[in-house]
């Protein structure tokens, strides 16, 4: 018996990892791409449609998501105008990358190549920081440096920050060619730059990053879909689990410290990083145990991660001071 063209077994799965992705997506602003796209490299799906796949499921979740965070007025807007205008010219000129290493037999390789320091680094940054409150020596942050930066125009965001719109593009340019190039939304950048980069609070971060991603992450669905590269009923599978996950997760943002936020974003990172680089040794070396290890760390680190974010907002709306904030509202 067959679901979308996919056994029901693969089905189910696709559809319990959507569940877990979409709780992670509402809590640290990211479309679940960062490990839909290497899950998928790591179950054989061709880089192309990995990455297509991936900034499909982007658009679809991020929808629900950017809803909910809109309602807890965690989104600013002219912050998201500037990243997404940016972004989505970046994502054009990833994506021709992409095609161009493929055509040279070379894509699989870079790509993974690529993931594994990109969310090796950004996860060991975010790890740091989230252990600065009790080691002030470990925090990392320019936020300082590059709101002294003056060029205009400036732009005051929320919290007060106050940043270089031209400083605001170029980071979005950037993002959106790596986001392009390795089928994210740019949410594992983006909210890291929004944070470090122009001093953003990180519940603000999320709910802005997510708005962009809407937008960013429809445009880049788009130039994969007329290349014919997404694999549509393994998205419908995920977003079938996905549009649940996004309602707690967002919600979850209202409850957990920031520093926690910090540290499960940062532990989703580098099981990732390590997941990509085993799926390449397993590949490269013929070592199957190293195929097992790459899978088991992908979902792994999504149930665990996910657990621990419903368990940390449970635990805080026991605190009577919370109780006027539900997963209802």
């Amino acid at each position: 018996m067959e679901v979308l063209g996919l056994s029901v077994a693969v089905f189910a799965m696709f559809v319990g990892f959507g569940l877990l992705i979409g709780i992670l997506f509402g809590f640290f602003g990211m479309g679940g791409s960062f490990l839909v796209t290497p899950a998928l490299l790591v179950m054989g799906y061709q880089p192309k449609v990995a990455v297509g796949s991936g900034l499909a499921f982007v658009f679809g979740t991020s929808v629900i998501g950017a809803l909910r965070h809109r309602d807890h007025g965690q989104v600013d807007y002219k912050l998201a105008l500037i990243m997404t205008a940016a972004m989505t010219i970046g994502i054009e000129g990833g994506k021709h990358v992409v095609f161009f290493l493929e055509d040279a037999g070379i894509s699989d390789l870079v790509i993974s190549v690529a993931y594994v320091g990109l969310l090796a680094v950004v996860g060991l940054m975010t790890l740091r920081d989230a252990r600065s409150e009790a080691d002030e020596s470990a925090s990392f942050d320019l936020s300082e440096t590059i709101q002294s930066i003056e060029i205009w125009p400036m732009v005051e965001f929320t919290g007060g920050v106050r940043v270089s719109a031209v400083i605001v593009f170029a980071v979005g340019l950037a993002i959106g060619v790596l986001s392009g190039f390795l089928g994210v939304g740019g949410g594992f950048l983006l909210m890291p730059a929004m944070m470090y980069g122009f001093g953003v609070p990180a519940a603000v971060a999320v709910g802005t990053d997510i708005l962009q991603i809407t937008i960013s992450g429809a445009f880049g669905a788009f130039t994969y879909a007329r290349a014919g590269s997404i694999a549509l009923p393994v998205v419908i599978s995920l977003l079938a689990g996905s549009a649940l996950g996004a309602r707690v997760g967002a919600s979850a943002t209202k409850l957990v410290d920031e520093d926690d936020i910090k540290g499960y974003f940062a532990a989703m990172l580098l099981a990732g990083s390590i997941a990509v680089a085993a799926k390449k040794l397993s590949t490269t070396y013929g070592i199957e145990i190293l195929q097992t290890v790459s899978i088991a760390l992908i979902f792994g680190a999504a149930i665990v991660v996910s657990a621990a974010v419903v368990y940390s907002a449970l635990k805080e709306l026991r605190n009577p001071s919370q109780t006027e904030v539900s997963f209802g509202d």
